[in-house]
């Protein structure tokens, strides 16, 4: 005899436990989303958000006693558009019994991870829109390109304390490399010696130029299949806008 897919009536008690950790895998798997602004929008409130972008005013000496001009402050927008992410599947009533792993844990595991890459993956697919590009995909990254790129955000007067540097592994490999000269320096001291020998100790870069920097193997190759494009960027040039958390329906 067939056995048709679970219903509400037959998993209207698991179905909180399965969002609930959903919604933890997702929130815990996803890197990019603690590293950009968020946007949460309420019911009512439409699929689209416009986050005003202020231009830098400048400042001027004033003469004692006299009328300062005004100065015009004229924005821009940036429009966030929500849009359907999903997952589906059919469970039966005979694989949840019969089931030796917990079938509501594990569905809610893999309801997270699909979540959590999809939203990696939109966002990291956004560094190609960075205006301000460094390298051609041609040589491996160094410690200096992270430097480079720190110091031109610095100096358009970007926030230090809200930069961080996004690499694919792959990448992240080849700096590593390049900071412990092949994987073979020995412990050394100085702030040279710091940043390697933590390499060597933990297998990642912490801390370097003054920005923490994370790794996810959620970003799209270019090219070439070992190519992965990486950002050092301000949280304040990504948003994620979300109604709502996850939800599940069922049929």
């Amino acid at each position: 005899m067939a056995v048709g897919p679970s219903t509400t009536s037959t998993l209207n008690d698991l179905l909180p436990s399965i969002v609930a950790e959903a919604m933890f895998q997702a929130n815990e798997r996803s890197i990019m989303r603690g590293l950009v602004r968020n946007y949460t929008l309420g019911a009512g409130q439409g699929k689209t958000v416009t986050v005003p972008v202020y231009p830098q005013v400048t400042a001027a000496a004033a003469t004692e006693g006299a009328l300062i001009d005004s100065t015009e402050i004229s924005s821009t927008g940036a429009t966030l558009t929500v849009q359907t992410n999903a997952v589906r599947t059919l469970v039966s009533d005979l694989s949840v019994q019969s089931s030796a792993a917990s079938v509501v844990a594990d569905l809610g595991r893999l309801f997270g991870e699909a979540m959590a890459r999809k939203i990696d993956k939109d966002l990291t697919a956004l560094f190609a829109g960075f205006s301000a590009g460094k390298g051609d995909y041609s040589t491996q990254i160094t410690a200096a390109d992270i430097f480079e790129s720190v110091a031109k955000l610095r100096g358009q007067g970007v926030d230090p304390s809200g930069i961080v540097c996004v690499l694919h592994p792959e990448i992240a490999y080849d700096l590593k490399k390049a900071l412990t000269t092949n994987g073979n320096v020995a412990y050394t001291a100085g702030a040279f010696g710091d940043v390697a020998n933590e390499a060597m100790r933990m297998g990642y870069v912490g801390m370097l130029a003054g920005v923490p920097v994370y790794e996810t193997s959620n970003i799209a190759n270019v090219t070439n299949a070992d190519d992965f494009p990486g950002a050092v960027f301000h949280r304040d040039a990504l948003g994620l806008a979300m109604i709502g958390d996850i939800q599940i329906d069922t049929m």
